[in-house]
């Protein structure tokens, strides 16, 4: 008797085992969707804690636009003479959202200093699902950004001189653009040792990539040997999306160069290169640095 129930409670372990394992296999897509849902809700319950994580997207581009538009605006000369304050802010929507990778680095190198990486670690949890939340998180901090970059720029003069399309058209690309940036800050977080470290990395990065670029000025205005570093830059085509797609003045529409005669193709290209290169190597310094 023992051995027929023996048999028989093989053979229904033999039929339970691929169904449980089959539904293990589809369920951890959802437990994925449900780990990156959860630790999204903690980085912005924590940005409701610390508001001031949002100065760089909030505060500091205000400042920009108004130091280059009353300050240093007067003194730069567009060709074609358009207005300067039109031209401003499509630079600046690059420069907004782009500037919050340095943030994103110093985020993740405290999280790894205080440990609190090793507590993820000991949680039934998904590993990778850090990376991918604190990069949506980060998303959510750049709409913000835009929404004061344009908020700004309506306030000081600038307007939009084609349809609701070409906005959002332009507002994607920048969000898109911004989200690429985003896996660079996670790379640098996950190679950095120290959030002094990181923010000083972000800074010798990010500032020669914005300066050296049309987001300010004209690339017809740079020296001839700096010219084609600019217009090959992944700012100047956004800003020359931008402008293109909101009407404003644009005088890289006459540099012939493929990137600022096709400045929406190169913000895709570029964009999609950035997170294909960064993204992967975030994920495998964090597999080294957290999961051993």
């Amino acid at each position: 008797r023992r051995g027929k129930e023996r048999g028989s409670m093989t053979a229904i372990t033999a039929e339970l085992v691929p169904e449980r394992d089959v539904t293990y296999e589809r369920s951890s897509v959802s437990h994925f969707v449900t780990d990156v849902w959860v630790l999204t809700k903690r980085s912005i319950a924590r940005i409701r804690r610390e508001p001031e994580t949002l100065a760089d997207v909030t505060i500091m581009p205000v400042i920009f636009i108004l130091m280059f538009a009353y300050v240093f605006g007067g003194a730069i000369l567009l060709p074609g003479h358009g207005s300067y304050h039109e031209y401003l802010i499509g630079g600046m929507l690059g420069m907004g959202l782009a500037q919050t990778a340095p943030g994103v680095a110093v985020a993740l190198v405290t999280d790894m200093s205080t440990g609190l990486m090793d507590r993820f670690r000991s949680l039934p949890m998904s590993r990778w699902a850090v990376l991918v939340a604190r990069s949506i998180a980060e998303l959510l901090t750049q709409l913000i950004g835009a929404a004061v970059v344009v908020c700004v720029g309506l306030a000081i003069g600038w307007r939009v001189h084609t349809g609701a399309a070409d906005v959002a058209e332009a507002l994607a690309l920048a969000l898109l653009f911004g989200y690429a940036f985003t896996w660079v800050g996670v790379c640098l977080g996950m190679v950095l040792r120290s959030p002094e470290a990181a923010q000083a990395t972000g800074f010798i990065i990010f500032l020669p990539l914005t300066f050296v670029s049309s987001a300010f000025v004209p690339i017809q205005g740079m020296p001839g040997w700096l010219q084609p570093v600019a217009e090959w830059n992944p700012m100047s085509a956004l800003a020359a999306a931008s402008r293109h797609l909101f009407g404003n003045p644009n005088p890289a529409a006459s540099v012939h160069s493929w990137p600022m005669q096709h400045p929406e193709l190169a913000v895709v290209c570029w964009s999609v290169a950035i997170i294909l290169v960064f993204a992967p190597l975030a994920v495998r310094q964090f597999r080294r640095k957290v999961l051993g």
